[in-house]
């Protein structure tokens, strides 16, 4: 009799392999030599389509028609995705063929441009085995969201393609007006923002260049080992944001990237706005938490950058080379990418949340409206 010590690691190496692999692609393994390159999308002009897709949770059509008129407004051309509006199982907003059926019109139809998503929620980890690389890389578009529109720029910057973290239908629906939305705007017609922050307490000073990576933490960290993981290769510049979590969970999820080598790949750090989040330790506050792990990498952290689930959401160019300099004064995040350059100081823009946006919430958390 084969005793089962014998056979163990052979079932070790089966599971290890099918872990790693897609039905039709393997997952490379990180590699420390490889730098990531993504490919800029052409800039929009006046006239060109923008379509209005909705890859997570349902959006209201008050909502996506009122974004509609801000594109116009903008100079562009709405196309609503043949399946917004619809809602499944109370939350999702189509079966996971429609969401991705409505991906797949946006990338082929040659006349879009760019693509909006209305909001996000959840669902979009449903997604990632459904959608080929090569399928983003052969139409390389601009895709813009947050939150759990993540692992859509996982999967866009694993194509090679860069993506817009930024503002979305569920709040571009309160007029399009504030600071986040025409910074996003910007963003697409080729103005590039070259932020300029304050100090902030739990800094790490330094200068650094890389590839960035990265969103919210609870979507961004399970998607390691799938081809939606961003992580792979050196060079990294790392962004994270969290809302309405435990600082429990943000350190559970924080130690997942930490031990599958993630922080070992970075040269940067960037920690956005966590809104709403939990007080359970004696921290004073989620940077000064993460700020403990992050001190023996001797990388600079830039902590307070304003994107997120916050009422001001700067848009970022993720997949694009970053170079971030903290300094005792302040930090600089520069997008090395070609454009007309625009410097933002981001210790002017105000928080703009309007009544119309409370109007359109679809309950009572503050998500609801960002996301």
């Amino acid at each position: 009799m084969i005793r089962l010590r014998k056979i163990l690691p052979i079932l070790i190496m089966f599971s290890a392999a099918a872990v790693s692999c897609t039905k039709d692609d393997p997952i490379p393994a990180p590699d420390n030599k490889l730098v990531l390159s993504c490919t800029r999308p052409d800039y929009l002009k006046a006239g060109d389509k923008v379509a209005l897709i909705s890859p997570s949770y349902f959006t209201p059509m008050e909502n996506v028609e009122k974004t509609a008129d801000v594109l116009r407004g903008w100079g562009l051309e709405p196309v609503i995705g043949p399946n917004v509006g619809k809602l499944v199982d109370g939350r999702y907003a189509g079966t996971v063929d429609e969401r991705v059926s409505d991906i797949r019109w946006a990338l082929e139809e040659p006349e879009i441009k760019a693509i909006i998503c209305n909001r996000g929620g959840y669902g979009t980890i449903q997604l990632i085995d459904q959608i080929r690389l090569p399928e983003l890389s052969a139409n390389p578009k601009w895709i813009v969201g947050f939150s759990d529109i993540t692992t859509l720029h996982g999967l866009w910057t694993r194509a090679g393609v860069m993506s817009i973290h930024g503002t979305m239908s569920s709040f571009l629906a309160a007029g399009g007006t504030d600071k986040t939305s025409t910074l996003m705007r910007d963003i697409l017609l080729g103005k590039i923002p070259k932020y300029e922050l304050p100090a902030h307490p739990q800094n790490i000073n330094g200068k650094a260049s890389g590839i960035l990576v990265g969103g919210n933490i609870c979507t961004f960290a399970p998607n390691l080992g799938t081809q939606a993981d961003a992580t792979l290769g050196n060079d990294l510049i790392l962004f994270i944001e969290e809302v309405e979590e435990s600082m429990h969970n943000i350190d559970r999820q924080f130690n997942i990237l930490q031990m599958n080598g993630v922080l070992d790949r970075c040269k940067g750090v960037i920690l956005g706005e966590f809104t709403d989040c939990g007080t359970e330790f004696t921290y004073e506050n989620v940077e000064a938490m993460l700020r403990e792990y992050l001190t023996k990498y001797n990388i600079p952290v830039l902590c307070g950058f304003p994107a997120g689930h916050g009422d001001v959401n700067l848009p970022m160019l993720m997949g694009a080379p970053v170079t971030i300099d903290v300094r005792g004064d302040g930090a600089t995040l520069q997008f090395d990418v070609d454009g007309e350059q625009q410097t933002i100081r981001t210790s002017e823009i105000k928080a703009s949340r309007t009544s119309l946006a409370k109007r359109l919430m679809l309950s009572g958390k503050k998500e609801t409206v960002n996301e």
